[in-house]
C-alpha cells in the first residue's frame, strides 16, 4: 500500500501517515462562512484537501474515508449583510452556499461526504458547553460563556504560543466579565434583531469555534459509532479522527480553540492526530485586497471565461505549505498546458495511473511535481496512463473539452486556417478580416501560437453571434 507522508502542523514535521482505523479514514476541513460570493483564496483550501480526499480514497478505498467540510451559517458578517440589504438572514445563506457549491464543482472540487451547517448542530453545542462548564472547563458571565483557557494547559501548542505572550500581544479591549483576556466566547446573547436559541444562559447564539468541534464530533465519532462503522482500535481512540486541515490564518485562534474545547469535553490528549494548514494566496507578488484593486472572486474569473480547470491547475502548480502567487503568466500557461494535453487525450481511454504521480502527491501533496510527471507523460505519449493520472488530480475531467465543444470552437478554428491558408495565396484578406470582425463581435478571444490558432470565450461573449460563422 503506497505510505501517504503528511506535514503535521502539530508535531512541525513531515510523518508517516497513519490512520486510527484504515477501515473509515476520517477528515475534518473548516468550510466559509457563507454571506458573500468566495473570493480566488477562499478557493485554496478546497482544492488542496479536496486533493488529499482524492488520495487518501484511491489507498484506502470510496467506502473507507469520511470527509466533513462545514458552512458557517450563523455569524455576525451574514448579520450584518442581512441588515445593509434588508432580506432575512436565512435567503442570504441559501443562495451564498449554493454559490459557493456551484463554484467549487466549476473548479473540480468533490462534494465532501457531509457538510453540516451550523444552524443544523445548536443542541450538540449547548450540550457541549454544558459539559466544559461542569467540568470547571468554561465559566457564564453576563449572558455569556466564556472557555477558561488557563483550565487547558496545553492551550497554544498548536500554533506555539504561550498564553503570557498572548496576552501581551493583544491589542483588543477586554470585556470586563471576561476572567483572563484571553479567554474565549463558546456562547453570546442575541437581541431581536439577530439569531438566536433557547439555552440555560437565555436566548442567544453560538461562538464561531464551538461549532467545529461540535459537528466534528458528532460527525466523525458519534455517527460512525451508531453505524457499527469504527473498529475496536478506533474506539479505544474516544472522540480524536485522522486529519484536520485549513487555511493557516485558522491556526489561531480558531484551531487551537477547537482543540482545547474538545480536548477538555472528551477527555482527550488530542483532537486530530494530523493538522495540515495550507498558505495564504496573493495576486502578481501582492497580497489580495480590494484596497489595491486585485481582489477577485472565483465567480469573477469564471464569467470571465477562465475555465476552472484552469484556476485548479495554477493552485495546484505551487506546492500547499507555500504562498501561491496567482499571476496572469500562470494562467496563460495552464490554459496552454491544459489544452495541449485535453487534445493528445481527447480519443484516448483511461488506464492505470502512474505510480511515480501517486508517489508524488503522497509525498505531502506534492502536486508540483505531480503536475511535471504529467508532462512527462505526454512527451512520452503514455496518453492513457496521463488521463488517468491527470483525473485523479481532478484535471482532464471534461470540463474544458466540453466547454468549448459547446460552442464548436474547434470547428471555427479549421474555418478560421483555412480562409487563412486561401488569402496568403491570394493576398485577399477580406473574409478573414470579416471573420476576425465577427469573432470580435461575439467576445471571442484569439490566441495565436506556433502550433496554429486557439478561440477562447472572453469576458463579453456573446454565443449569439456565431451562428453562420461556420
Amino acid at each position: 500500500m503506497t505510505t501517504i507522508k503528511l506535514h503535521n502542523t502539530k508535531t512541525r514535521k513531515r510523518e508517516d501517515f497513519t490512520p486510527i482505523d484504515d477501515k473509515n479514514v476520517r477528515m475534518y476541513v473548516c468550510g466559509p462562512t457563507v454571506y458573500d460570493r468566495a473570493h480566488l483564496g477562499n478557493a485554496r483550501p478546497v482544492i488542496v484537501f479536496d486533493v488529499l480526499n482524492r488520495l487518501l480514497r484511491h489507498v484506502y478505498g470510496d467506502a473507507h474515508v469520511t470527509y466533513v467540510r462545514n458552512f458557517t451559517d450563523v455569524d455576525d458578517k451574514i448579520n450584518a449583510r442581512a441588515a445593509q440589504s434588508g432580506r432575512s438572514i436565512g435567503e442570504i445563506t441559501a443562495e451564498t452556499t449554493q454559490w459557493f457549491l456551484d463554484d467549487m464543482a466549476a473548479v473540480g472540487a468533490l462534494e465532501p461526504d457531509h457538510m453540516p451547517r451550523a444552524t443544523a448542530y445548536i443542541p450538540q453545542m449547548v450540550a457541549m458547553i454544558e459539559d466544559l462548564i461542569a467540568k470547571g472547563h468554561a465559566y457564564a458571565a453576563e449572558g455569556h460563556v466564556l472557555f477558561s483557557v488557563e483550565s487547558y494547559k496545553a492551550y497554544g501548542a498548536l500554533s506555539g504560543r504561550s498564553i503570557d505572550d498572548m496576552i501581551a500581544g493583544a491589542r483588543v479591549e477586554v470585556a470586563p466579565y471576561k476572567r483572563n483576556p484571553m479567554d474565549f466566547v463558546l456562547w453570546k446573547p442575541s437581541d431581536d434583531a439577530t439569531p438566536g436559541w433557547d439555552s440555560p444562559w437565555g436566548r442567544g447564539r453560538p461562538g464561531w469555534h464551538i461549532e467545529c468541534s461540535a459537528m466534528a464530533d458528532e460527525l466523525l465519532w458519534k455517527e460512525p459509532l451508531r453505524q457499527d462503522r469504527l473498529s475496536d482500535k478506533a474506539k479505544s481512540a474516544p472522540h480524536v479522527f485522522d486529519i484536520h486541515g485549513g487555511g493557516l490564518d485558522l491556526q489561531f485562534p480558531h484551531h487551537e480553540d477547537e482543540i482545547a474545547q474538545s480536548c477538555c469535553a472528551n477527555g482527550t490528549d488530542e483532537m486530530a492526530r494530523y493538522w495540515l494548514h495550507n498558505e495564504m494566496l496573493q495576486v502578481e507578488g501582492k497580497k489580495m485586497s480590494k484596497s489595491l484593486g486585485n481582489f477577485f472572486t472565483v465567480r469573477d474569473l469564471l464569467d470571465q471565461g477562465v475555465p476552472g480547470e484552469v484556476i485548479r491547475f495554477v493552485m495546484l502548480s505551487t506546492h500547499y505549505r507555500k504562498p501561491m502567487d496567482w499571476t496572469e503568466k500562470k494562467r496563460l500557461e495552464a490554459e496552454a498546458k491544459l489544452l495541449k494535453w485535453s487534445q493528445l487525450t481527447a480519443a484516448v481511454t483511461p488506464s492505470a495511473v502512474n505510480s511515480d504521480f501517486i508517489d508524488a502527491i503522497a509525498e505531502d501533496l506534492n502536486t508540483p511535481k505531480a503536475l511535471s510527471i504529467l508532462d512527462e507523460l505526454a512527451n512520452k505519449k503514455e496518453f492513457g496512463t496521463l488521463l488517468a493520472s491527470a483525473n485523479l488530480l481532478g484535471l482532464l475531467t471534461g470540463v474544458l473539452g466540453a466547454w468549448r465543444s459547446e460552442y464548436n470552437f474547434e470547428a471555427l478554428e479549421v474555418r478560421f486556417m483555412e480562409l487563412y491558408q486561401i488569402a496568403k495565396l491570394t493576398s485577399d484578406f477580406t473574409e478573414v478580416d470579416e471573420m476576425k470582425n465577427n469573432l470580435l463581435k461575439a467576445g471571442v478571444v484569439a490566441r495565436i501560437t506556433k502550433e496554429g490558432v486557439w478561440f477562447k470565450q472572453g469576458p463579453n461573449f456573446k454565443p449569439e453571434n456565431l451562428v453562420g460563422l461556420l
